[in-house]
């Protein structure tokens, strides 16, 4: 993080210099700080330009050509309107600091990246039955799409949302799985967990003992999807859920006329080729970590049984509507067409 930083008596013509340098990896800003390191301003190459317009000169401190109402975010705390604001100005780079002041971290919300403060958990035990003979010598996750695993693009999301602890559960071909994580991707290690026996969708989750964030995502890894994970706890925050489901839209369209019935007997109408609208459970989850403590130990568990345990405790469980694609690769003839569809994405 130094490399963002600049003491707000250097020079001008230093922080240029020193601008040209983060240039390489996509950046123009610095961030200037006082003497007890505290971020008291930001720099740009825009703003030492219209400094040296309005007749500064290149020896001249940036502290009179910095921007002192800049944009910041607070470590240890998640606001959606700040995100909000980052967002409609458009900006890129912004300074996280810690309470004094200084800085935590840089976060990177260029080309639609984000900062969402959750802990990912990717269940990746399952067999994959319903693809074989694909699975036989290799987990569903690790089935290629377009060249590169399924997992990986769920991983590649996380990443994107700056979610840095990522933990995958394995058992079947688990071994597998840990050698594709034994290096880091993009700076992030996922970590492996291994699960003694078939546990469900979400038993699992009982052996992760390490938790940096209060809201735990849960997703299966073997779906090809890019749901907007800063939406979706957004939406999480501002209903102040315990648990949210992310939902697919799904409609029946029936092409007859269907009876409206009366003791199953009597005729009252007829409607005519009616349509049905409804959504799917997609298999990913945002829920409040403390609620983790209501799956019992060892035992199979779905997250389905957990949301009904949720519910018969009076938990608020919502629905998160997915508006991008979401495909479930269940069977062979889906893993075929999901080839077409992975190759017109990485064409645009």
């Amino acid at each position: 993080m130094n490399g963002y930083l600049i003491d707000e008596q250097t020079s001008i013509l230093e922080a240029l210099k020193k601008i040209d340098k983060l240039s390489n990896l996509g950046t123009r800003i610095l961030f200037a700080v006082d003497s007890d390191n505290k971020v008291v301003g930001s720099v740009s190459d825009g703003d030492c330009r219209r400094g040296l317009i309005g007749g500064k000169s290149l020896a001249d401190k940036i502290s009179e050509v910095m921007n002192t109402n800049f944009t910041s975010l607070k470590h240890g705390e998640y606001s959606p309107e700040t995100i909000q604001k980052i967002r409609n100005l458009g900006i890129k780079y912004v300074p996280e600091l810690n309470i004094d002041g200084t800085l935590f971290t840089v976060r990177d919300f260029s080309n639609g990246k984000s900062y969402v403060p959750v802990d990912a958990v990717m269940m990746a035990g399952g067999k994959g039955e319903r693809l074989r003979p694909l699975t036989l010598d290799t987990p569903k996750p690790l089935l290629k799409v377009a060249d590169k695993p399924i997992i990986d693009y769920n991983v590649e999301n996380l990443i994107n949302s700056c979610i840095n602890h990522i933990n995958v559960t394995v058992n079947y071909l688990a071994e597998q799985i840990e050698e594709h994580f034994k290096n880091p991707i993009n700076g992030v290690q996922v970590k492996c967990v291994h699960e003694p026996k078939f546990l469900g969708t979400i038993g699992s989750i009982k052996f992760i003992r390490e938790w940096y964030n209060d809201t735990i995502l849960l997703m299966n890894s073997d779906l090809f999807t890019n749901i907007d994970i800063e939406a979706f706890y957004m939406h999480f925050l501002k209903h102040d859920a315990d648990m949210s489901v992310a939902g697919v839209p799904y409609n029946v369209n029936i092409p007859y006329g269907i009876f409206e019935l009366e003791n199953t007997r009597d005729i009252k109408g007829i409607i005519e080729k009616p349509s049905y609208h409804y959504y799917a459970n997609a298999g990913i989850y945002l829920i409040k970590r403390d609620l983790l403590d209501l799956i019992p130990d060892n035992e199979f568990f779905d997250a389905t049984d957990f949301m009904d345990k949720l519910i018969k405790n009076n938990k608020k469980v919502i629905r998160f509507p997915i508006t991008g694609y979401w495909i479930d690769i269940g069977k062979p003839a889906d893993f075929k067409s999901v080839q077409e569809f992975a190759r017109n994405i990485n064409r645009r």
